[in-house]
């Protein structure tokens, strides 16, 4: 056997592959399903956060400010293991995917909302201004000036953001999270072959590229707009 035909044996062992693939297919719905709730709960956690700073509230935004910068301090898999390992000890138990969902929301949000803080802080001040001499109340101004442009700000951060805490579900493998590199882990171990990991790298593909294109249309449609 050649070394081309032992990389092939090696990592593409079709065999290997077939008898594995579902274990990697049910792996990859953990991982997007996940993934999808912690970007939405994320984001709109981010939104909420950075609404409530703007209302310029010492009360407020020192709780927040505190709260973002603890939690992007904190490495997701320590935030994991506090929730699943740590809060049982208080009487707060939960499953391995909701310890993950949690804890990678709130890094996300934390994120999320430094993103959109920041695409808002950016804009000059007149616009608010102008926007409330035309008789716009606050909320209105902000909905309707101010974060849509903060968001188009915003975007290509937030979108790297979302897809490095998204792809932090394989942390959940700490706490038993059944995810695609997990399974993958496990069927590597089983089988005594790599083969499932490169079909896990696949699974990761298939599930983020289609995030990052539409994030680049998104990008691209608002530059054309301004």
């Amino acid at each position: 056997m050649d070394g081309l035909d032992r990389f092939l044996h090696t990592f593409f062992n079709a065999e290997v592959a077939a008898r594995y693939w579902p274990d990697i297919v049910a792996g990859m719905g953990v991982t997007a399903g996940v993934g999808v709730l912690v970007t939405l709960t994320g984001l709109a956690l981010g939104l909420a956060l950075a609404i409530l700073r703007a209302l310029q509230q010492p009360w407020l935004s020192l709780p927040i400010i505190a709260f973002v910068d603890i939690m992007r301090a904190l490495p997701p898999l320590v935030v994991i293991i506090i929730f699943f390992f740590a809060f049982p000890l208080i009487g707060l138990s939960m499953s391995a995917l909701t310890a993950t969902w949690l804890s990678l929301s709130l890094v996300l949000g934390a994120y999320a909302e430094e993103c959109i803080w920041g695409g808002m802080i950016s804009l000059p001040r007149g616009q608010s201004e102008a926007a409330r001499s035309t008789g716009l109340t606050w909320w209105r101004t902000m909905t309707s000036v101010i974060l849509p442009q903060a968001f188009r700000i915003a975007v290509p951060p937030l979108t790297n953001r979302v897809i490095a805490v998204s792809k932090n579900v394989a942390l959940g493998s700490v706490v038993a999270l059944s995810e695609v590199l997990n399974n993958a882990h496990s069927a590597t171990s089983n089988a005594g072959n790599p083969t499932p990991l490169t079909m896990a790298a696949a699974a990761y593909l298939v599930i983020f590229i289609p995030v990052i294109l539409t994030s680049r249309r998104l990008e691209r449609g608002w530059q054309w707009r301004t």
